[in-house]
């Protein structure tokens, strides 16, 4: 069990980020001491790790409260929502990728885009498929 200070220094928040977050519910103390110190957890933890990677992804306060609501109801297994999470992130880079080259594969003469995506192996069509899948979107076929 974690106090504020020690929260924050661990999560590299301050100590008034950790206050706002859980005045937003956001995030929760597990037990409170005799003293009314808060104590945070491992889980707490966890959890501000994601909301930080959401915020460098540019979600907003809000929409991180309802991602973290929706995971929490899916499965509250952690490895779940830190894998779901990871995910997303990875699919994000993918898609600011993706427009990046969408421009430069439009310049290309046909025969030359033709031969960059016969580059792409069954593998990547395979992740790209599951992807999909994932996110009910149904297989590529």
């Amino acid at each position: 069990m974690y106090r504020i200070g020690e929260l924050a220094k661990l999560s590299m928040v301050s100590p008034r980020t950790i206050d706002y977050y859980t005045k937003l519910g956001l995030i929760g103390p597990e037990a409170r001491s005799d003293k009314n110190y808060r104590f945070y957890s491992d889980e707490t933890f966890a959890r501000l790790k994601r909301i930080e990677l959401l915020k460098k992804e540019k979600y907003t306060l809000e929409e991180i409260k309802e991602k973290l609501k929706h995971w929490d109801k899916i499965n509250p297994d952690e490895g779940v929502a830190d894998k779901l999470t990871s995910i997303q992130h990875h699919m994000h880079q993918l898609e600011k990728e993706v427009k990046e080259l969408g421009p430069m594969i439009e310049q290309m003469k046909p025969k030359q885009a033709k031969h960059l995506y016969s580059m792409l192996t069954p593998q990547s069509a395979a992740v790209i498929e599951a992807l999909l899948i994932l996110l009910n979107k149904g297989p590529l076929l």
